[in-house]
């Protein structure tokens, strides 16, 4: 028992001291160009009045402006009809009992039926 915990204490510092190896420093290296000061100050002035391709909402431009298919008096008169009616987003609206159109039943029946289910009498179908 005591030789195989040596043995898997031995296996996991093998594994631990694997993934510890570091690079070697090489210093600092030093700037290889195949163009000269003159192209690359070239590039650097293009680079520096053309627009840049990383800032933020490089495209995103001014929307056109939008063309109204109706005009600005009747879309007036139906937002003003639409805060004044009923509104279809407030809470609780549309909730309640939903009544059954034509379900007149006469109240002295259901007071029958129900008197009648209360003292174990069977009710008719």
């Amino acid at each position: 028992m005591n030789t195989s915990k040596i043995i898997a204490a031995a296996a996991f510092s093998l594994f631990a001291a694997a993934g510890a190896q570091a690079e070697t420093y090489q210093g600092v290296h030093a700037p290889v160009s195949a163009n000269s000061r003159a192209d690359v100050r070239a590039q650097a002035v293009i680079a520096a009045r053309s627009e840049n391709p990383y800032a933020e909402g490089v495209s995103s431009h001014v929307a056109p402006a939008m063309t109204a298919s109706i005009e600005r008096g009747s879309m007036r008169s139906e937002a003003v009809a639409a805060a004044h009616s009923a509104n279809p987003y407030a809470e609780g609206y549309g909730q309640g009992v939903a009544r059954k159109p034509g379900a007149g039943v006469e109240r002295a029946m259901v007071r029958a039926q129900a008197r009648s289910a209360a003292r174990g009498e069977q009710l008719p179908l």
